[in-house]
Formats: structure tokens, C-alpha cells, sequence
């Protein structure tokens, strides 16, 4: 006799595969998307668009780049840019502020950053009486900044002055020609860095801390209006998350054309291999809960909130459910 309740569920499940796997015939969807950072983190936003990632689920991608992650969420909660590709505290700030921004994606779930020196400092102990660079307070880099000094024995504040520069490019520049003593960046940044004598102080991909970074998000508005739009974005995540870790060519050209193309090659390729890691990019591209509560508890200082208030995980867990990602790395 045939089980009744596991048949309809495998009918289910073969009818959510069909739904995700199915390409898309019908004209193009055009949505703007945002991202704010020249950085490897951006890439699954990048090589969907330059591999025709997007077009393949039905989507014509225009890709907005904003100087920062405030006037980015303020674009998104505009719906000038529905969808963008943004750190976790941007998003959960906003919402805490009231907004109904929401995570739909991973993206990169990992601190991937580095505590960097001026040549001349091999020690953390050095910074002491120093300062270290950020973009802004509440951003991302001031979160790190303040964790990684921790880590190593110093407090922020009061051993060592936490100083508002902006990009990356900016802090960078700041360290070298000693306006600061240190900063925190991300490759490339991380690998140029270093090429020009700059030091290590502290690697945060090896502290371990579980941390909601890089995602992309949207409102929780444009889900009920757009919920095909944003099922077929999150697809194109998974799919252009899959081509990173298989198709090495590919995320090389998407890092030069969006990076710069006279970047050497070998810090694209450092920083292409720093992603191809499950907790740096998972493949199922789950927002982590753990990760957003992690930001949750430095904005909130103990105070009770749920992480999942700030994510929206039915898609990707229906995509996972069809078996459409399992299928996905099977293939030969």
C-alpha cells in the first residue's frame, strides 16, 4: 500500500523543482539593485549580471552602486532600488529605526576582515595610544574594528581612538601616510594592503565570530507585491553563488570589470579563493539567524529581539526544499 502522505510530499517536492527549474520565457523583468561595496562580497551580484545569471530567471539587472550603506538602505526602502546587496547592520539598523527592510539572502556570513597595521607596527600592543580607521560609527568596520581590538587585548576607546575615515581606498590611504596607526579591510583591499608593507594585527575569518555580513535584502512591502521577482532573485543568488565556486575565469572577470582592471591578477585571485569557503559563502544561502543576532546583541546590549524579525527565509527554504541546490553541486 502507498503511503499517502509521503506520495503527496514527493509530489510536492517534484512540483517546487519544477517551479524553481523551469527557465523563464517570458519578456524580462527590469529592477534596479543596489550594492555598496568594491569588494569580493559583492560578487554573486556582479557575475549574475556579467554571466547573464539574471536573464536566465528572468530578470534585467541594473546594477546601482552606492557610496555607502545609509544612502543605499534609504534607496531601497524608496524602492528605487528594491533589491540591494548590503551589510547586515545597515539592514537591521533600519528596521530597528522602523522600517520594514528585510534579509533574503546570506550572501557572506563571515568576518572576512583584517586588522591592519602601518609597517612599522608588527604588534597589536604597538596601537596602543593610536588610532585605527573606520568608514563610520555603526557601520560594519566599527563593529570589527571594536571586536578585533577586543580580541587582542585592547579597548577601544581607551587604549586606542576609533577615527571616522569612509571607503576603503580612504582608510587605507590614512594608514599609510600615517594619519592613523591602523584599519580594518577586506580583499582586495586586505591583499593590497599588505603588498605595500602594511601588517596583519588580527585575521578575523580565524576569531570564529558568526556574523551576518554582505546579503542581499529588500522590504517586506516589495515581498507581498513582488514575490516572483524576489523568488527569481534569490535563485539568481543561489545560481551565481554556485558559478563562484565552479567557474574560477568568470569570477576573475567579474572582480577585474568591477574591481578595476588594473588590479593584478593574483589579488583577484586572492580574493576570489578568500569566498570559497561555507562559512565565508554558504551555498544554501540561508541569512544566518545566529549571525544577525550576533549584531542584534552589540546594538542591544542584552535586550530580548527575535533575529528572524529581520529576515525573510521562505524563499531560500523553499528553494532548498525542492532539492533544486542539492542538484545543483551533483552535477558533474
Amino acid at each position: 500500500m502507498i503511503n499517502t502522505t509521503r506520495f503527496a510530499l514527493s509530489i510536492l517536492s517534484l512540483a517546487l523543482a519544477v517551479i524553481w527549474s523551469t527557465p523563464v520565457r517570458a519578456q524580462l523583468t527590469k529592477i534596479n539593485v543596489g550594492y555598496s561595496a568594491i569588494s569580493g562580497d559583492a560578487l554573486p551580484a556582479w557575475i549574475a549580471k556579467d554571466a547573464g545569471i539574471f536573464e536566465k530567471n528572468g530578470l534585467d539587472v541594473q546594477l546601482v552602486f552606492f557610496s555607502g550603506g545609509t544612502t543605499a538602505v534609504m534607496a531601497l526602502i524608496a524602492a528605487d532600488t528594491p533589491i540591494a546587496q548590503l551589510a547586515g547592520p545597515a539592514v537591521i539598523h533600519s528596521a530597528m529605526a522602523g522600517s520594514d527592510a528585510a534579509l533574503i539572502v546570506g550572501g557572506v556570513t563571515s568576518l572576512n576582515y583584517y586588522l591592519m597595521g602601518r609597517p612599522e607596527i608588527k604588534t597589536p600592543e604597538q596601537l596602543k595610544g593610536g588610532s585605527v580607521a573606520i568608514s563610520r560609527f555603526g557601520s560594519s568596520s566599527d563593529f570589527i574594528a571594536r571586536y578585533a581590538l577586543s580580541k587582542v587585548g585592547l579597548t577601544p576607546g581607551k587604549d586606542v581612538t576609533i577615527v571616522q575615515i569612509g571607503s576603503t581606498t580612504a582608510r587605507v590611504d590614512a594608514a599609510l601616510s600615517g594619519r592613523v596607526q591602523a584599519t580594518v579591510v577586506q580583499p582586495p583591499a586586505s591583499i593590497i594592503a599588505q603588498k605595500k608593507g602594511m601588517t596583519i594585527l588580527a585575521d578575523l575569518p580565524k576569531l570564529g565570530l558568526v556574523y551576518q555580513h554582505t546579503s542581499a535584502a529588500t522590504t517586506k512591502r516589495y515581498i507581498r507585491e513582488h514575490s516572483d521577482i524576489v523568488r527569481r532573485y534569490v535563485k539568481s543568488q543561489v545560481d551565481a553563488v554556485h558559478r563562484i565556486y565552479t567557474d574560477k575565469e568568470a569570477s576573475i572577470k567579474a572582480l577585474a570589470k568591477y574591481i578595476g582592471r588594473n588590479v593584478d591578477r593574483d589579488v583577484l585571485e586572492k580574493t576570489w579563493e578568500n569566498l570559497l569557503s561555507e562559512p565565508v559563502l554558504p551555498k544554501k544561502q540561508y541569512p544566518s539567524l545566529e549571525g544577525i543576532k550576533t549584531i542584534l546583541n552589540a546594538e542591544l546590549k542584552g535586550k530580548a529581539a527575535n533575529p528572524e524579525d529581520f529576515a525573510d527565509l521562505s524563499f531560500i527554504r523553499e528553494l532548498d526544499k525542492s532539492g533544486y541546490i542539492d542538484a545543483l553541486y551533483k552535477k558533474k
